[in-house]
């Protein structure tokens, strides 16, 4: 086998056959990815490149590294957080598919450094991001790398919130795509999978029931839209935190309370940021809040909540179940905090489905190729991918979906283009 020879850091390649089962799964439920692959293989748009990825080690994801080897890609994973990874998963991509990778669930944050170093060290052209460590780290600790990188893509709004201030710092050393700015993946993705995945999490991580309990959401963006919905659809009353005036009067037209955090914490059940700054919700907030509140984040980093600084009012830190963890406080109350204040949907659940990162992934896989395709012609600068590949994404989708369309008669067209009367 040819994962004898590959270097990888896994936990066990025992558990491939299963992570197997997992990817194939996956794949069934990905039909634009899937379409994709088809053309790939027959065009290899990316043979002779090597590709570094740094995303969730999951069963979507991995389907996405398939899909990119497919088309010609000499492709090495790397994990984007070091509690989401999927152990088989990442087994089954050394074992059955021969794609070196450097995931643990749980490893430390050394190890999770480390991990991206070996990435790097496999001096890519290519480089899929999920939070933008990879290509800060390319700019801060391996900037002769750049000039070989063809470009970037980005999945998250926190990592694209990096590339733009690197881009205003004129410190950008190559092109990248903001995948997230995509309609068919902050609408697909952003609402209803995060919508979906994330109050998942809350539910497998404490076995909470979301009816009747107050839900506070620090964030209105694509994110927290659906966050809100899927909690309201639960039964929940929600109030929304907003810093942004009119995402704020948005949330206040769709029923939903609005309030400064302040406020919010002195009544909330249940907490969940999904903003991608940092200390939305802070050590003050906390110990105002009820005594058994629970406070999850799904934003990328684990500094939305300010856990850390929390520990100095600590008594005691009790793990009750395997995502979920209690925190005494000197003050006689009990805050739950949901997977360390890491990404409860990818922590304490197993990410979006499938059709959701389906969407996702191909404007990944198609925003390669646009950098691939357009070597040479770009700046080092932010691009989003053009309006042309959004519409056939969602055209792929909607076929896969069996659901047909109207298209314009000549007639309706002549009268949208045309300024006469």
């Amino acid at each position: 086998m040819l994962m004898k020879e590959m270097k990888y850091d896994i936990k066990d390649i025992n558990l491939a056959d299963q992570g197997k089962n997992q990817i194939e799964w996956a794949f069934k439920d990905m039909p634009v990815l899937k379409q994709i692959q088809e053309r790939f293989i027959a065009e290899q748009p990316f043979k002779g490149l090597k590709l570094s990825a740094c995303v969730h080690v999951t069963k979507e994801t991995a389907a996405l590294c398939v899909v990119m080897k497919a088309g010609g890609a000499d492709a090495v994973l790397v994990a984007s957080n070091p509690l989401s990874t999927q152990d088989d998963v990442a087994a089954a991509l050394v074992k059955h598919y021969d794609i070196p990778t450097f995931a643990i669930a749980g490893e430390t944050v050394e190890q999770y450094k480390s991990h991206i170093k070996e990435a790097l060290n496999h001096n890519p052209d290519i480089v899929i991001d999920d939070g933008c460590d990879m290509v800060s780290m390319i700019h801060a600790e391996r900037p002769e790398l750049a000039s070989k990188i063809i470009g970037s893509t980005e999945e998250t709004t926190t990592g694209i919130i990096r590339l733009q201030a690197l881009e205003a710092q004129g410190e950008l050393k190559f092109p990248a795509v903001g995948v997230n700015t995509s309609l068919t993946k902050h609408l697909y993705d952003n609402r209803y999978g995060t919508g979906q995945s994330s109050l998942d999490g809350i539910i497998r991580g404490a076995n909470i029931l979301i009816a009747g309990k107050t839900v506070v959401i620090s964030g209105y963006g694509w994110c927290g839209r659906g966050c809100a919905l899927r909690a309201k659809a639960l039964g929940a009353n929600v109030i929304v935190c907003e810093v942004d005036p009119l995402k704020a009067l948005e949330a206040a037209m769709e029923g939903y309370r609005v309030m400064p955090i302040e406020k919010a914490a002195l009544e909330g059940d249940i907490f969940l940021t999904v903003t991608g700054d940092k200390h939305v919700i802070d050590v003050k907030h906390l110990l105002t809040m009820k005594d058994g509140a629970f406070v999850a984040n799904a934003g990328h980093f684990d500094w939305e909540v300010n856990v850390g600084d929390l520990r100095a009012y600590t008594t005691e830190i009790k793990q009750i179940r395997p995502s979920l963890e209690e925190y005494k406080l000197n003050n006689g109350k009990s805050i739950y905090v949901f997977a360390q204040g890491r990404l409860v949907n990818l922590v304490a659940a197993e990410g979006h489905p499938a059709s959701v990162m389906d969407m996702s992934f191909a404007n990944q896989a198609l925003g390669i190729e646009f950098l691939v395709k357009n070597y040479g012609k770009l700046e080092n600068k932010l691009y989003t991918l053009p309006h042309e590949v959004d519409v056939k994404i969602a055209e792929l989708k909607l076929k896969a979906m069996g659901i047909e369309i109207d298209t314009l008669t000549p007639e309706q067209e002549e009268y949208l283009n045309s300024w006469k009367f």
